[in-house]
Parts: structure tokens; sequence; C-alpha cells
């Protein structure tokens, strides 16, 4: 009798009579995301389990996850650590060894928690490990080892790949498709390109994140990705990064020109990261409930006007803005005004504004701030450059290290200087796509979030001042509101 089949019976046997075993399955990149890979790894290990007769305790599947993250990284694996320890398991049933793992100590870990549970067998479609023989242990080393070499040298390569693409302004690989580029992450998707500028342009124009992020949802736009939904945190990703203007990121910075087309202009990235600086020195929050939030001051003393709310004699909620005293607010805590009266008054004299000769002709200077912009920019690209340019010349043994430590400061402080200028240009480039559609805001206004509504009303009103009310006039008088228009 054949010594192989001897081998087999016995183990059969074992583990038949035993407990069932556990199946793992894994792969590091599922590129189409239909998990093709680890459903063939588990076929393949159900069809050995059921040529040997024995029972499955359950199946364990980590899809597109490396094997260098670790159990914690992987909870699968974690998952069917613990039935081991908990002695549900007879043996353990992979494709491959390395699918298990490719860490020679996580594979000691391994061994030793099977051991000290019973588990004296991992099976793989192509051989057997006994971890009571010294032979089988020995290579199951040597073949860890072997995987965790290859796995080194593989990064080394990939790694080399990236840097070469980085040169050359190419995309990199990736599970994931970036939004608004095709699979080829060169050629551009118009339907997702569209939704990019609409979004950026709001953005520029004051509307939140969190605002953006339910429009999306709501709309129906999908991902490129897995999710179901936007998050903040991913529309942050895609609008801050150098992609959709063109440019090649790398660890975080921009490498050069890509070799595929922008969405956006280089300018218009600029702007909007400008608002993202300008939103975190502020601390700038969205409005909650009040539409004129922040906007609103105190005709007596100057100070802001706060929102809130009191309870009717009728059992209603009625919203004010309040000039609120004490050492939080500052103000003089003697004028309240009613906030629907006023955020319809100035919400229609806003809109009205928007369509008049006025503000046409306030804007005819506008190429001077474009002037101012573009400036600005091209002195921050120059000192962008040149601190690359000083960052390589001294990784290249061209320049001291106090070469580099002087020349260093003098770039980054024109371009800290540069990004000063685009700030404050920033938030004067909202009116440009807001001057002449007054009626078509006001016929859409309703359908807008409150997040938008206030982002509009801002552009064209960056305050407005609340006096005093007159005896016998009611709470609102339109003449108690004097705006202080933008243009």
């Amino acid at each position: 009798r054949c010594p192989c089949l001897v081998s087999l019976t016995f183990m059969s046997n074992e583990v038949g009579l035993g407990r069932p075993v556990a199946v793992y399955a894994r792969i590091s990149a599922d590129k189409t995301g239909e998990g093709l890979g680890v459903a063939r790894q588990v076929e393949d290990c159900m069809r050995l389990v059921a040529d040997r007769g024995w029972s499955v305790f359950d199946t364990y599947v980590d899809n597109d996850v490396s094997a260098f993250t670790g159990a914690k990284g992987r909870p699968e694996f974690a998952r069917m650590l613990a039935d081991i320890e908990a002695g549900r398991v007879g043996a353990v049933v992979v494709y491959h060894q390395d699918r298990l793992t490719r860490r020679p100590g996580e594979f000691e870990q391994f061994v030793e928690a099977c051991q000290r549970n019973g588990v004296d067998q991992l099976v793989t479609v192509t051989s057997d490990i006994s971890f009571g023989n010294d032979n089988g242990m020995l290579v199951a080393r040597i073949t860890a080892a072997v995987a965790a070499n290859e796995s080194a040298r593989k990064r080394a390569r990939i790694l080399r790949k990236i840097e070469q693409n980085v040169a050359a302004g190419k995309p990199n690989g990736g599970a994931t498709r970036p939004f608004g580029y095709e699979e080829d992450r060169i050629t551009i998707r118009e339907s997702e390109a569209a939704v990019i500028r609409t979004v950026a342009d709001r953005f520029i124009q004051g509307e939140s994140l969190r605002s953006l992020v339910a429009w999306l949802n709501e709309e129906g736009v999908p991902t490129s990705g897995k999710a179901t939904s936007w998050r903040s945190p991913t529309l942050r990703g895609l609008l801050q990064s150098g992609r959709i203007a063109g440019l090649r990121d790398h660890r975080g910075e921009v490498a050069g020109e890509a070799a595929w087309e922008r969405i956006i202009t280089r300018e218009q990235r600029e702007r909007i990261l400008a608002v993202f600086a300008s939103r975190k020195r502020t601390g700038r929050r969205a409005p909650q409930r009040y539409l004129l939030t922040g906007l609103l001051r105190c005709g007596k003393c100057g100070g802001k006007l706060f929102s809130a709310a009191r309870q009717t004699p009728q059992g209603k909620t009625e919203r004010r803005y309040v000039c609120q005293s004490g050492p939080d607010h500052g103000g003089c805590g003697r004028l309240t005004i009613s906030a629907v009266p006023v955020e319809t008054w100035l919400t229609e004299a806003a809109l009205y504004r928007l369509d008049t000769p006025e503000v046409t002709e306030a804007l005819e200077g506008r190429h001077e701030t474009d002037a101012r912009h573009a400036d600005a920019v091209a002195v921050l690209d120059a000192a962008q450059r040149r601190l690359t340019d000083v960052a390589e010349m001294f990784a290249a043994g061209d320049i001291s290290k106090a070469e580099y430590l002087a020349a260093r400061p003098v770039a980054e402080t024109k371009a800290a200087e540069a990004a000063r200028v685009l700030e404050s240009l920033a938030t004067k480039d909202t009116l440009g796509s807001l001057v002449g559609n007054g009626t078509i805001l006001r016929e859409r206004w309703d359908t807008y979030s409150l997040d938008r509504q206030h982002a509009i009303i801002r552009a064209i009103l960056p305050s407005a001042t609340i006096a005093a009310g007159s005896p016998g006039r009611g709470n609102f008088d339109p003449e108690r509101v004097r705006p202080h228009w933008a243009a």
C-alpha cells in the first residue's frame, strides 16, 4: 500500500473523528472587487475537505488584504485564531501556506496557538504540514522565509515602479479607480468630471463639505470605490488632490505635472486650498438652523448678534438674533430682532442686488484681482520648485547641509506669503458665478440647503447692522436693517 495513502487515511480518521476544520482564504489585491480570487481558493479547499471526508466548522475569508497587515488588520484571520484558542477547530485548511501569512514570526505564533489547543496540522491543496514533525516544520519555516523574502523583493520593485511613474507623471495602479477618470486613470470620465467641477465651484463659493456630501448622496452620485455613499473625508481628499488639477501627487505633495488631463484649473485648486486654510484658521462652522449666522451686528454696541430661540406665551418657538452680554459674547445685551422677517427681507434684497448694474460695474475691476491671483500662483509655483530643487541637490550631495538649511527658509517664506495672498483673494471670487443670476436663484431658493443659501448670501452680503427698534413700529422694521454689500 502506498505510504502517502496510509498518511492520508490516518489524517482523515483523526480529523473526522475529532473536531471539524477551519478553511481560510486571503488575497492581497482584488482589482475587480468581486472576490473571485478568494472564491477560487475556497472552492479548491472545500474540494479537498470533501475528498477527505472532513466536516467544516467555518470558512474565514480576508479579501483585498495584505498578509503583512498582521492579525489585527485581518479580521477573519483574527476570528479564526480565536476559534482555535477556544478549541473549536481540529485542523486548518488553506490553498497555500503564504495565504496564511508571509511573516515568519507570525507563522511561529500561529503554530504555537495551534499546538496549545490540539491543532496539529496545517493542510494545503499541495501539501500537508504536521506541527509535530521536525522535517515538516523545517520545510514550513523555509517556505515562510522564502515567502517573506519574495514579498520584500516585490515591495522593492513596486516602490521603484512608483518612483518611475512619479518622475514621468504617470498614475500608479490600485484597486480603486480615481473618481473623474476611467479605469486607465488617464482618460476623463466626463459625467463624473462635471460633478467635480460643480462641487469645486460650490465649495469655493462657501458651501461646506457636509452640505456638499449631503447633496451628492441625495442626487445618488455613486463613488468610484466600494463605499455606497459619500463621506466628508472622501470629498475632502478629492478636492485637495492635485490629480483633478492635472498634477502628480506623491506622499501628500505635488511632484510635478501629470500625464493626464486636468478637470479643474490650477487656479481653482489654489482657491480651494485657500478656502480650506481659511476655515482651519478661523474655525468657521456652517450654520445649523439660522441663515444669517455670523453676518449681523448690533447697532448699539457693534457686537455680533447670536442666534437664539424662546418660547412665546402661545407655546410656540420663536427664532431670534440677539446681542448677548457677558464674557463669552461681549455685547450690550440690549438688542433683539426676529429671525424670519429679517432673513426674508435680506434674502430678497441680496438676490435682487445680484441682477443690478451696480454689482456688474463693481466687478469690472475683477481683472485686477485675477492678475494678483495669477501672480501669487506663479510665486507659489516657483517657491515649491525651489524647495524641491534644494532637497534633490542635498540628497544628491551637491550642496552641504548648511547650504540646504540656508536656502530652504527663503523659499518657505515666499511660499507662505503667496499662500496668504491666495487666501485673502479666495473670498473675493464667489460673486463671479452669481452676478446676473438673482432671478434663477430665487426660483430655486427653496430647493437649496441652508448651507448653500448661507454661502450665497455671505458672498454678496458680508455683514449687516441692525439698529434699535422704534416704539410702536413692531419687532421688525426694514429701516432697522443696514446692509453692507460686498459689491
